[in-house]
Parts: C-alpha cells; sequence; structure tokens
C-alpha cells in the first residue's frame, strides 16, 4: 500500500527537476533502477547501492550504540520500542537545505527505517512541503507494485512498468527451471539470538526458487521461534539470512549457533547477503530468488553474479 501525503499528484510531475529524498534503502535501490538517480539528493545511514549513492548527505542514523553483538541488538531494539522511542534519529535541519519535492519512507518495519509518522511531520513543517510516498510491502508482489508506483509518482510510469515487466520474466524463468523437481524443505532464519524466521515476502521467494518454507510466516511480520520448535519442523536445508546483514555477518552468526543450527538435522546450511537480496523489499530481491533457486536446485540455476553465499560445514 502507497499513500501520498501533500503536494501534486505524480501523474505528469517533470522528474528531470525532482529532488527526492530516500529514507529507506530499498526505495533508493528502486529510485536508481528506475534511471532516477541524478534526482536523488538525500538518503539514509544505511544506503549503500548502487555505488553513486555513497556520496550523497545522510540524513540518518541509529540511536543504537556500536559494538552491539546479536542478542544485545534484540535486547536494546525490544527496549527501545517498548518505550514508544524512536530507533533512529532524522537530521531535519539537513532535510530542510535539500529543499525536496519528493520524499520516500516506509511503514512495513518499525526497526528498519525512520518511522513514516515522524517523516510526515517533518514534512509538514518544511517549505512546500514535499510529497511523501510509504512504501509499505508484505509480499513480493506488492514489491513490484511500489516498482510501479514510484515510477508513477516520479512521472515516468512506462519506465516503471517496463522495469516491472523484466523483474516479473526473470521469476517467471526461475519458475519454469524448477518446475516438476522435488521441493526440499526450507528454514530461512532472518535472525539467531534469538531465532526468527523469515516473514513478508520470504516465504513467496523461497515457494517460486523451488522450495518448501515450512516456518516462515507468509505475508505477515517475521516471527521468533524457538529452536525447539525448529527441530520439528525437520528441514532439509537452512538459510541463514540476519536482517540487515552481508554475507561475512551472516557467516558469523552461523558459526556463532553451529550446535543449534546442526541440531536442525539439515543436509545443507547456507550462508547469505541478507542485506543486499532478502531483507530490503526492493528490485535485488529478484536476484534473491535467483540465488535461492540456485542454492536449492544447483543444476537447473546457475548461481546470480555478484552475490555472496557460502556453504557451511555445520
Amino acid at each position: 500500500m502507497v499513500a501520498i501525503w501533500g503536494g501534486i499528484g505524480g501523474v505528469g510531475w517533470d522528474s528531470r527537476g525532482m529532488r527526492i529524498v530516500s529514507l529507506v534503502p530499498s526505495a533508493t535501490e528502486g529510485l536508481f533502477a528506475l534511471g532516477l538517480g541524478e534526482q536523488v539528493v538525500g538518503v539514509t545511514h544505511e544506503c549503500d547501492f548502487p555505488a553513486a549513492v555513497r556520496g550523497l548527505p545522510r540524513l540518518t542514523a541509529t540511536v543504537l550504540p556500536e559494538g552491539l553483538g546479536a542478542e544485545e541488538i534484540d535486547a536494546a531494539v525490544k527496549e527501545i520500542v517498548g518505550e514508544g522511542r524512536a530507533l533512529y534519529r532524522l537530521d531535519e535541519e539537513r532535510l530542510a537545505e535539500l529543499e525536496p519535492d519528493m520524499i520516500v519512507t516506509q511503514a512495513v518495519c518499525e526497526v528498519c527505517a525512520v518511522s513514516y509518522e515522524d517523516v510526515v511531520a517533518v514534512a509538514q513543517r518544511l517549505p512546500g512541503p514535499p510529497r511523501v510516498l510509504q512504501q509499505d510491502p508484505s509480499s513480493l508482489g506488492e514489491v513490484l507494485d511500489d516498482v510501479t508506483r514510484l515510477g508513477e509518482a516520479a512521472g515516468i510510469l512506462s519506465q516503471a512498468v517496463a522495469l516491472r515487466e523484466e523483474l516479473e520474466a526473470r521469476l517467471e524463468a526461475v519458475r519454469s527451471a524448477v518446475a516438476g523437481e522435488p521441493r526440499p524443505r526450507v528454514v530461512a532464519l532472518e535472525w539467531l539470538d534469538p531465532p526468527f524466521v523469515g516473514g513478508h515476502w520470504l516465504p513467496q521467494m523461497v515457494e517460486i526458487a523451488g522450495g518448501e518454507d515450512v516456518a516462515g510466516p507468509r505475508g505477515e511480520k517475521s516471527q521468533e521461534v524457538p529452536w525447539e520448535r525448529l527441530r520439528e519442523l525437520e528441514p532439509n536445508v537452512v538459510v541463514v539470512m540476519p536482517c540487515g546483514l552481508y554475507l561475512e555477518g551472516s557467516r558469523a552468526q552461523a558459526i556463532a549457533h553451529r550446535e543449534e543450527i546442526a541440531a536442525l538435522g539439515a543436509g545443507q546450511v547456507f550462508a547469505v547477503d541478507a542485506a543486499s537480496t532478502y531483507s530490503r523489499p526492493g528490485p535485488r530481491l529478484v536476484e534473491g530468488v535467483e540465488l535461492l533457486a540456485h542454492l536449492l536446485h544447483p543444476g537447473r540455476v546457475p548461481a546470480p553474479t555478484g552475490i555472496g553465499f557460502a556453504q557451511l560445514s555445520i
């Protein structure tokens, strides 16, 4: 679901003169994929793809101290959210200096970005005021819907439709490649201390890739599940994809919980680059599907280039 607040409607807007601020990494990736990179004037502290974003002004910061372990991060997030405090700081003064015409944010995850309500409140205080575009996907289809809506809001609907069709064609190619193959039972671990199983779009990604997600709540938030319950699911494959972590972070969490993972009894365990291909609901989720299909059916789907993964001996 996407809501637009304030300003002029997106259709017909001249995107060449639009100044866009992205307050969620997935939207930043979507804007660049749509060819709108030159209009992006500000991003978050976590935006790192494509490389061109690295020189842009950073408008957010986390309130979590550096150096926390996985269990400490989970405890700190639960405490801050439970007290109704914000996990991120937004530089309102710098945002005002950038004079954005549109701000893209999200409401899908309260621990992933500045809250939508806070962004709207800040936008109301800015000259103009800028439009606020909310992206709130809970499924892979809604992620693709957001690609179209983002392009429509920026006045480049035809380019957005073309990008969506390209992404859908790649997903269909994966479906065709794994059709008729046995479906291994998959547990996708989105955190390990404590264990969380991936929800939202992840079960659908596993399904398209030719597997059966036996733990994740499809279309719902990721859920904390005890290791004892995960053992009962008897997975064939475990994919370690801690939210927001790249390959080395995923590998480190897997090694730290080697005994718990081994007790699940899966024949194969993989660590993957979660931040690039699973955590962020943007165009690169399609690469995540292609990677999952390769892990589950290596003889049918080649490994996508440039994505980190490792098979672990647990």
